[in-house]
C-alpha cells in the first residue's frame, strides 16, 4: 500500500527576541538570527527581516527549479542567483503604511548545466506555477522580474 503525504502541514518555528531588534529562532535543529545592522540599534548578527524575506524566494527558487528541472528531465546544473529588490522603507521607519513594500524585484539565474535556453524557459514556466515564495510576493503587488541563462 502506497503511504499517502500529507498536503497541509503546520510548520513550528520558535524564537527568543532578547532585543527591538535580535531575534534568535530555531526551525527543526537549526538555530540562527534575524537582526538589524548597528547602524539601526541591531548587533548584526544575521539579515533583516527583510533580507531574510528576499533571501528566502533565492532558496525557494532554487529548490523549486531543481525540482521542476527534474521532473522535466532538464539539466540545469549549479544556480548561480543574484537579485536586486527595490524596496520601499516608509513603512518600517513608520513615516506611513505602504501596500507594496518590495516594488521590484529582479533576479538573474546563471545555470551551469547543459541546458538550452530553451529547456531553461520551460523551467522557468513550472517555477512560476510551484515556488510558494514567489506566489505569495507576486499575488501581494510585487513585480518579480526572472532573467535565466546557460551559463
Amino acid at each position: 500500500m502506497a503511504i499517502r503525504q500529507k498536503t497541509t502541514i503546520t510548520m513550528k518555528i520558535n524564537s527568543d527576541s532578547p532585543s527591538h531588534s535580535l531575534s534568535n529562532v530555531k526551525v527543526r535543529d537549526i538555530d540562527f538570527a534575524i537582526d538589524e545592522p548597528e547602524e539601526r540599534g541591531g548587533t548584526n548578527l544575521g539579515p533583516t527581516p527583510t533580507e531574510t524575506l528576499v533571501a528566502a524566494l533565492i532558496g525557494c527558487t532554487n529548490v523549486i527549479g531543481h525540482k521542476c528541472a527534474e521532473s522535466l528531465n532538464v539539466d540545469i546544473g549549479h544556480l548561480k542567483i543574484d537579485v536586486e529588490c527595490d524596496f520601499d522603507r516608509r513603512g518600517v521607519t513608520l513615516a506611513e503604511e505602504i501596500d507594496v513594500p518590495f516594488k521590484t524585484i529582479r533576479m538573474n539565474v546563471i545555470c551551469s548545466g547543459s541546458a538550452s535556453q530553451d529547456e531553461i524557459d520551460r523551467v522557468v514556466v513550472e517555477v512560476a506555477k510551484f515556488c510558494p515564495l514567489s506566489k505569495v510576493l507576486k499575488q501581494g503587488g510585487t513585480v518579480i522580474e526572472e532573467v535565466w541563462k546557460p551559463a
